[in-house]
This record gives structure tokens, sequence and C-alpha cells, in this order.
């Protein structure tokens, strides 16, 4: 199993459980973690969906070598959901959502926090949204809710350096609620998602639809740019160089591409 699923007092936690790959986004997980958020969307027991990561990372994003074989193998199968489909599955989830960051997030585990209703994150864990570095476009409508979230300064650093941003910075940007010491972490993630599990949740369904209803065809068109942007992208220049150079175990360098990659 890649995904662990436990309820207790209304509460729905999911945790990614691929440690020896840091939690990376497989095929698998994908599918698992979009199957989780729409049987949680529609389970009358659970109230609030509590998201966090086993072992020392929280995801390290889609997982890069099996990236590389989708970019590279037609004859790859791809998952029932995939990576769109979690996205999906996100933007349509229609409860509390509690993101508990308790280790590095990288790629789709950084953006994620765009989704979150109240996110948490570890004095060690980092974030890095590593676009530019792989010769891609964002990903999970981070084009739109990151600068919604963050302001655009601060979200284009996160979005065009692919620079690591620390758990102090990432609460300063507002991307988080709180900053929490490991062994507090899940404790407080908790502690806030039974306090919302407490509320009616034909009241909490309410209130997050009247939030996120004004923003949902403009998430749905950020997706749809990036995802765009992402296939045009995929298997170029840049992004088979930075994929090679994953595999390799060493730096890429983008100084030789053709013009204008």
């Amino acid at each position: 199993m890649t995904l662990q699923v436990a309820d207790d007092s209304r509460v729905r936690t999911l945790t990614l459980d691929r440690p020896e790959a840091l939690n990376a986004f497989n095929e698998e997980l994908y599918d698992a973690t979009a199957e989780a958020l729409l049987a949680a969307a529609v389970d009358p027991a659970v109230a609030v969906v509590l998201l966090t990561g086993a072992g020392r990372a929280f995801s390290a994003g889609t997982d890069l070598l099996e990236m590389h074989r989708m970019a590279t193998d037609p004859d790859f199968v791809r998952g029932q959901h995939g990576f769109t489909g979690l996205i999906d599955a996100l933007v349509d989830f229609p409860k509390p959502l509690v993101v508990a960051v308790n280790g590095l997030g990288l790629g789709i585990g950084a953006t994620i926090l765009g989704f979150a209703d109240l996110g948490f994150i570890s004095t060690e864990a980092r974030l890095k949204c590593p676009f530019t570095s792989l010769g891609v476009a964002p990903e999970a409508a981070s084009s739109y809710l990151f600068p919604a979230l963050v302001g655009r300064q601060n979200a284009a650093w996160a979005l065009l350096s692919a620079e690591w941003i620390s758990a102090e910075e990432a609460h300063r940007m507002g991307l988080v609620r709180a900053v929490c010491t490991p062994d507090e972490l899940l404790p407080t993630a908790r502690r806030h998602a039974e306090i919302l599990a407490a509320r009616p949740i034909s009241s909490l369904v309410a209130v997050k639809r009247t939030m996120t209803e004004p923003h949902r065809d403009a998430i749905r068109a950020a997706r749809d740019r990036e995802n765009a942007a992402f296939a045009e992208l995929m298997g170029g220049p840049a992004n088979l160089e930075a994929l090679a150079a994953f595999a390799e175990g060493r730096a890429p360098d983008f100084t030789s591409l053709p013009p204008g990659w």
C-alpha cells in the first residue's frame, strides 16, 4: 500500500507511504490519493481530511524516474486518475482539507498547499517548486493559487527560481498557518482538524463552497493552461536534459540547449 487511511473523531487521516522514495507520487499513489479524496467527499462519517507523509519527507513530488519512462516509453501504462485526476479531486473536494507538511515537499508536495484550507509545517521541512529546474511549467493551478495566497512577488520567486523555501519563509509568505516542531506537528494539525470536525458537516461544506466557488473557474482555467504548457515542454530538450541529469546523478546543464530553450 502506498497510502495509509485511518479514521478517528470524524477526521480521516491520509498518510503518503512510500518513504523509500520520499513519498514521491507515482501513478499508483496518484490514483490511491485521488480515490481516497473522492471516497471521503461522499462519506457521511468524514468531516475533515488530514493529509501528511510517512518518514522524513512529505512528498518529493512526481516520481522523476517514472516521469522519464512516461516521456520516453510509448508503451507506458498510465493510472486511472494520475496527476490530473488528483488535481480534479482536490478542486472538487467539498470538505475541509488540513495538510501537515512533515518533511521535504517538492512539486506537488509544495503546490498542494494551494488547496489546503489549513496548512501546518514542521521546522525541519522545506519546500521547492522545481519546475524551471526540470524544464517544465507550473502545476496544480499554482500559477493562480500561489499569487492569490502569497502575492505576486513571493509566488514569482517560488515558481520561477526553483529554490528551497524554509518553513519560516513559507509561514511568512502565508502558505501555512503555523510552524511546529516535529513532535508537535501532527498533534497540532489534528487538534485543529478535530475542532472543525466537531462542527456540522453541512455547515463546513457550505462555508468552504462559498469561499471557493468564486475561484473554481479560474482554478480550472489555470490548470488547463498549465497542463498544455507542461505537455508542450515535457520531453523537450530542457526536460530531457533535466531528467537525464537526475537519472545520472549530476546537475543539469541548460547552457548547450538550442536557442529559445
